[in-house]
């Protein structure tokens, strides 16, 4: 009976104890986020500002955004 409970937390946090097993390893969480420092061209950083006034969104944020969907 408690095996059972046990196996029905597992299962049904699986995911959870999955990313947490990973952290253990790595000491990172998917969601985590890093500062790194890049270089881009006036141009790019004016047009990356324009979007951002524009949506409200940071700039990091853009960037993020359209690396995912690429």
């Amino acid at each position: 009976m408690q095996s059972d409970k046990i196996k029905n937390i597992l299962k049904e946090y699986k995911e959870v104890f999955d990313t947490l097993e990973n952290y253990d390893k790595t000491r990172e969480l998917p969601f985590q986020r890093k500062r790194i420092d890049i270089t881009l061209s006036n141009e790019a950083i004016s047009i990356l500002k324009a979007e951002s006034s524009k949506t409200g969104k940071p700039l990091s944020r853009i960037i993020e955004d359209r690396i995912l969907k690429s």
